[in-house]
């Protein structure tokens, strides 16, 4: 059973931090790369950052460079992603979502998705 599963989410202020976890199973873990994405109500979903698994390679977005840190715990089969500094546009449902061998913006790429975990940041 392919599962991805989201958490970490919650009510947080303006400039605090989270820590989001993506957990999966079911899938050869070290074959794919893992991402996160964001979709706030009424505004389209957006790539925010991802990690190839096999060699640790990371990518983010402009806005959340230096504020989002995405990380693997291979042994745990588990992707987190740190978030610093958070702004009340950071309000988001976030999704991780798995895509074969690579990272891509592509969201149509990626082969498995999680339920998704909601941040809300207050201003």
């Amino acid at each position: 059973e392919v599962q991805l599963q989201a958490s970490g989410g919650g009510l947080v202020q303006a400039g605090g931090s989270l820590r989001l976890s993506c957990a999966a199973s079911g899938f050869t873990f070290d074959d794919y790369a893992i991402g996160w994405f964001r979709q706030a109500p009424g505004k389209e979903r957006e790539a925010v950052a991802c990690i190839t698994i096999s060699d640790g390679n990371t990518h983010y977005i402009d806005s959340v460079k230096g504020r989002f840190t995405i990380s693997s715990d291979n042994a745990k089969n588990t992707v987190y992603l740190q978030i610093n500094s958070l702004k009340p546009n950071d309000t988001a449902v976030y999704y991780c979502a798995a895509d074969f061998l690579q990272c891509t913006w592509y969201q149509y790429d990626y082969d498995y998705w999680g339920q998704g975990t909601q941040v809300t940041v207050s201003s």
